[in-house]
């Protein structure tokens, strides 16, 4: 089972996610700092389980908006950290890959600040 939070404002106009059944754990809204252009100062967060890592991965791929967001949900043992149209799958613990996925963050305008998923 996975864990992760996604950003509700981080998605396209007019997305429903259906076909990957989502566990829902937590719902809240957050002011935060340190947004990017066109990112809303007040997020929507939705905490969730997921059996299905792979092929959430895919789907929030295709919905995920531009610039600028991305998603992560994680086990004890991978990551899986989503930009739109580009997946990263890695084991934890593995520095490079994380890196390496920072770095397509950084190419998308994403602040460091928010390049901030578990390890």
């Amino acid at each position: 089972m996975y864990d992760g939070v996604l950003i509700l404002e981080s998605l396209k106009v007019g997305t429903e996610l259906d076909g990957v059944p989502l566990t829902v754990t937590k719902v809240s809204r957050q002011a935060v700092s340190g947004t990017s252009v066109g990112q809303p100062a007040v997020w929507s967060l939705l905490e969730f389980e997921v059996e299905r890592g792979e092929e959430l991965a895919e789907l929030l791929a295709g919905v995920l908006d531009s610039p600028g967001w991305y998603a992560d949900f994680h086990d004890e043992h991978e990551i899986f950290v989503i930009f739109p149209g580009r997946v990263f799958r890695y084991r934890r613990g593995d520095d490079a890959a994380r890196e390496e996925a920072k770095e397509f963050g950084r190419g998308l305008a994403i602040p460091e600040a928010q390049l901030d998923w578990t390890r």
